[in-house]
């Protein structure tokens, strides 16, 4: 399953994001941690050092062996040049699984050990002075989004990426690329103004988007939510001792965390399970071709020299059961 948390800068989506990723691994599952925020917090709330979090590889860095094994046999992808963000695999493409050993997961993920088991985690890259005025932001998070055109995953497995604040999560069909969003909204009038935001971008497009509230101190806070969200309230969540501790670099046994936060993981976990059945393949693979085309017309046929439309293969559905093809 691909999951994705966003929200505004400081409604707390890191942390719930970090939180939700230690219960599932709690729960056994598989998971690849993404973290494509441009302020690159995820290393730090899963537990790791500012060293270890700027040890991490940037995703952003190894975009030319990315896309070259992506790439595979495709004979309709002329060069790893000619591929950007957007571009969808078809037949001959090396596709990724949660499971597996390759080149993409040697390069760009390490591993995470956390109370429960062991995740990968991955980051796009900090947003560095040589960035300011010279590229944008979204082409460091390209590397996450191409990734997930080609990664096929099954229901108990768990894709969870932190995705940048505010709407920049929409610049692109990124945004399309998961089977559950979860918005981490506080109970406050910009809060609430945000998901407004999100929802009307989402609704067009079909796009599972379930509200968690968030920093909620009382009733009031949950009535406020309810009144302004209505029913895609999932849960709310509220002060956390060990978070605080956590912050402070004093991190308790994860199975020390409070009971009705714990039950709140649950419920994101049960909502997430049940988006599967929603899962639509066919639709994934339409929208992926729909970005692909806009952005190859509005700028990447002109930053390549070629007609990305021909990169597609219409054709191709990409599924759980799709072949991954032997890299040459």
């Amino acid at each position: 399953m691909k999951i994705a948390f966003v929200g505004k800068g400081g409604s707390g989506k890191t942390t719930l994001a970090s939180l939700f990723i230690r219960h599932l691994t709690a729960n056994e599952a598989p998971v690849i941690a993404m973290d494509a925020d441009i302020n690159q917090h995820l290393g730090a709330a899963l537990g790791l050092d500012e060293d270890q979090t700027a040890a991490l590889p940037a995703m952003g860095a190894h975009l030319p062996l990315i896309k070259e094994y992506l790439r595979g046999t495709n004979q309709r992808i002329t060069s790893a040049d000619s591929m950007i963000k957007t571009t969808p695999p078809g037949e001959g493409s090396q596709l990724l699984r949660v499971r597996e050993t390759n080149p993409v997961y040697e390069a760009c993920a390490r591993t995470v050990r956390l109370d429960d088991g062991d995740i990968q985690l991955m980051a796009t890259g900090p947003f560095t002075e040589s960035d300011l005025g010279v590229a944008c932001y979204h082409s460091k998070v390209g590397a996450v989004e191409l990734c997930l055109n080609h990664l096929v995953d099954g229901p108990d497995e768990y894709v969870v990426v932190d995705m940048t604040a505010g709407s920049d999560s929409f610049a692109s069909g990124l945004f399309t690329r998961f089977d559950m969003t979860f918005l981490v909204v506080e109970p406050t009038c910009k809060g609430v103004s945000v998901y407004r935001q999100y929802k009307e971008y989402a609704r067009d497009f079909g796009v599972a988007l379930n509200v968690v509230g968030n920093k909620v101190q009382a009733q009031d806070d949950v009535d406020f939510l309810q009144d302004e969200v209505g029913d895609d309230l999932l849960v709310t969540v509220g002060h956390s001792n060990w978070v605080r501790s956590m912050e402070k670099g004093r991190p308790a046994p994860f199975e020390l965390l409070e009971a009705e936060n714990r039950v709140a993981l649950q419920v994101l976990e049960d909502a997430a399970e049940d988006s599967y059945a929603d899962r639509d393949w066919e639709r994934y693979t339409r929208q992926m071709v729909h970005f692909h085309l806009r952005n190859a017309e509005s700028w990447g046929n002109a930053k390549t020299g070629a007609d990305l439309a021909a990169q597609v293969d219409p054709a191709f559905v990409l599924r759980e059961d799709a072949a991954v093809p032997q890299p040459s």
